[in-house]
């Protein structure tokens, strides 16, 4: 069967050939030729042969034909070659039955000459009688010179393989098999082979898009999963793959995504699943010339008597867009102060949008906003999305500072991942485990949750919550034989799907008590809602059972040596909140990236990644729009604090 299949596709192939306008050429084997020597000669390399003749790999017989892709063909001697030049014309009557065909053998030319010198031919037959004219040549033989298949290159600093195969257009194991002893990392001033391509065949990697290597059997499904582009996408960016299809091994250019550039220059540290590497930019020189912020918030200061105490502090308690921004703006203030104890320059513009857009209008026509570097704000999507849109044609950024959806124009910055984001990163946290056994546990609401999860992790075994027997309805427990079935010895992971605090708490109270020497549990969940912090959950079970998710922050711990909270505590005689937390690490990212390039679009490719005191950003382009934040955290309980997992 398998040698019908290999038949079947070589037939295919050849199929190919003639509907591609002779992508492949065969070449037939003389004795003492080697695949190296063939390889050369046609300028492709080994890989490329092998993949068309997986039997070439064993044994290279004479005689044998071997499939060639259609590369350039270089020789490496020199050789003769016919240089016609045109000798005038002769005048030829048509007789009967003569054809086109038949002419351009008696005269030695082509069809297409003589049609080019008597263009009626191009619309008209051929006919008896016809005069026409038979282009004459003159003849001479031109000695052209070798050209080796291979060019020596001297590595760069900070290049890495995948950047050269990109410029030369090959893929990293061709690249590696062009060179085979070359080493695994390239250092600077190494001396490798590359294809012998004219300077403007070579390609220029631009550092505003990543560039991502294809695995083995990876298609464009999954490089949609990976990269959210389309075929077409991808093909719009890479020409080349109209042509050759994708292949391992290839380089793609892609939109900036920071992971995917991390990964490829094989730096940093890792974090679920993925290489990443985080700038701190308090380390880089700091532009000391002033930048121009403008920060936009719901206070509702015309609702607030400022003779009535009560009456403010009513509005903060009742009013949770003015309790929020408040508190994020405690923080904003606070960053502020820090970066001046650096040295940076800044004008601060406060706006209260009183969350109407009516007002928003207003600000923006009423104050000039030409030279401010970036807005923080507002909050609300609908009043985001208007201020973005009137600043977009004069390309000054808007970073969305609490918000989940916006419309990510060109000059839009969403600062807070997507929801989905954090069940991506959980489950690729996961799937890297091969060994441990994994548990799915749902009630009847979250069912398509605990069948898709069963997709990921086929070999999981599932357990449902009982129902009451006389309604149906579902009784949110299991009985511990209903856990001691699907337990194993050894490390077991448990995904426990719901929004019912008495299901958490019954289901961890059970994996709780059948913690043994020689078994090991770790709860989960994609998606961690309140129900988990209830107060009928015990932190004790959850810390026993490392309870592990994925979040857009991470806790910092009152018992960490954290300046920031220290300092937040001593102005405001409490301990900072999330919006606070996330108030001051926004503004220190927005500054520090302005200060540390020229703009914050640059920073997005000079800065891939940074982190503060609970939240970190790394921001990626849309094909056509602005810009997201593209990480997030992995955390767990333990020892009764929330840690972040370091993979």
């Amino acid at each position: 069967m398998r040698k019908l299949i290999y038949i079947l596709s070589v037939v295919l192939l050849f199929g190919c050939v003639s509907a591609k306008a002779q992508n492949y050429k065969t070449h037939k084997v003389q004795s003492g030729e080697t695949i190296e020597q063939i390889a050369a000669k046609y300028s492709v390399t080994k890989s490329q042969i092998y993949a068309l003749n997986p039997d070439a790999r064993k044994e290279v017989k004479v005689n044998s034909v071997l499939i060639i892709p259609n590369g350039k063909a270089v020789q490496t001697t020199p050789t003769l070659t016919e240089v016609k030049t045109l000798d005038g014309f002769k005048t030829h009557k048509v007789k009967r039955k003569e054809t086109l065909y038949s002419l351009s053998k008696k005269y030695n030319v082509e069809q297409e000459e003589i049609k080019k010198h008597n263009p009626d031919l191009y619309s008209n037959n051929l006919r008896k009688g016809d005069k026409i004219k038979i282009p004459l040549y003159k003849v001479t033989n031109t000695v052209v010179e070798a050209k080796l298949a291979t060019k020596s290159y001297t590595v760069k600093p900070k290049e890495g393989k995948w950047r050269i195969a990109y410029q030369y257009g090959i893929t990293v194991q061709e690249l590696e098999d062009l060179n085979p002893d070359m080493s695994a990392v390239l250092q600077p001033g190494e001396i490798i082979n590359v294809p012998n391509l004219e300077v403007e065949e070579v390609k220029t990697i631009d550092e505003k898009y990543s560039y991502y290597t294809v695995l083995k059997s990876e298609g464009f499904y999954r490089l949609k999963l990976k990269t959210g582009l389309e075929q077409e996408q991808l093909e719009q960016l890479n020409p080349e793959l109209l042509t050759t299809g994708l292949k391992e091994g290839m380089v793609l250019k892609i939109p900036f995504d920071a992971n995917v550039r991390a990964k490829n220059e094989g730096l940093g540290i890792t974090l679920a699943g993925e290489k990443l590497y985080t700038s701190d930019l308090t380390t880089r020189n700091l532009d000391t010339q002033t930048k121009h912020v403008a920060i936009m918030l719901p206070f509702k200061l015309s609702k607030v008597n400022a003779d009535s105490v009560y009456d403010a502090k009513k509005l903060i308690k009742t009013d949770p867009y003015v309790s929020t921004s408040l508190d994020f703006y405690s923080g904003v203030k606070i960053a502020i102060d820090s970066l001046a104890t650096l040295g940076v320059n800044l004008k601060v513009d406060v706006y209260d949008t009183e969350n109407r857009e009516s007002k928003v209008v207003t600000l923006l026509q009423s104050n000039n906003f030409d030279d401010v570097d970036v807005v923080i704000g507002p909050v609300m999507p609908k009043l985001f999305n208007t201020a973005a849109a009137t600043l977009k044609s004069r390309k000054i950024p808007l970073v969305s500072p609490i918000t989940k959806t916006v419309d990510l124009q060109e000059n839009v910055f969403q600062s807070r991942p997507d929801e989905s984001l954090l069940k991506d990163k959980l489950l690729n946290y996961f799937q890297t485990d091969s060994t441990s056994h994994f548990i799915i546990v749902s009630d009847m609401k979250n069912k398509a949750t605990a069948d898709a999860l069963k997709v990921s992790f086929p070999k999981a075994a599932m357990v449902k919550s009982r129902k009451v027997s006389k309604t149906g309805a579902d009784a949110y427990y299991v009985f511990d034989q209903d856990m001691v079935n699907v337990l194993k010895p050894g490390k077991n992971i448990v995904f426990l799907e719901t929004e019912n605090a008495g299901f958490v708490s019954n289901v961890s109270s059970i994996l709780n008590s059948k913690i043994k020497p020689n078994m090991s549990v770790v709860l989960t969940t994609t998606d961690k809602n309140n129900a988990f912090e209830d107060d009928e959950v015990r932190s004790t079970h959850l810390s026993n059972l490392g309870f592990t998710y994925a979040s857009i922050n991470k806790s910092f711990s009152e018992d960490e040596n954290n300046s920031f909270a220290k300092r937040y505590k001593a102005i405001y005689n409490e301990s900072p909140n999330t919006y606070a937390v996330r108030g001051f690490d926004l503004t220190m990212d927005v500054v520090l990236r302005l200060v540390t390039s020229e703009d914050i679009y640059t920073s997005v490719n000079e800065t891939p990644i940074t982190s503060y005191v609970e939240n970190k950003f790394a921001y990626k382009k849309k094909l056509f729009g602005g810009y997201y934040n593209n990480t997030v955290y992995i955390v767990k309980y333990q020892d009764l604090k929330i840690v972040e997992v370091k993979n």
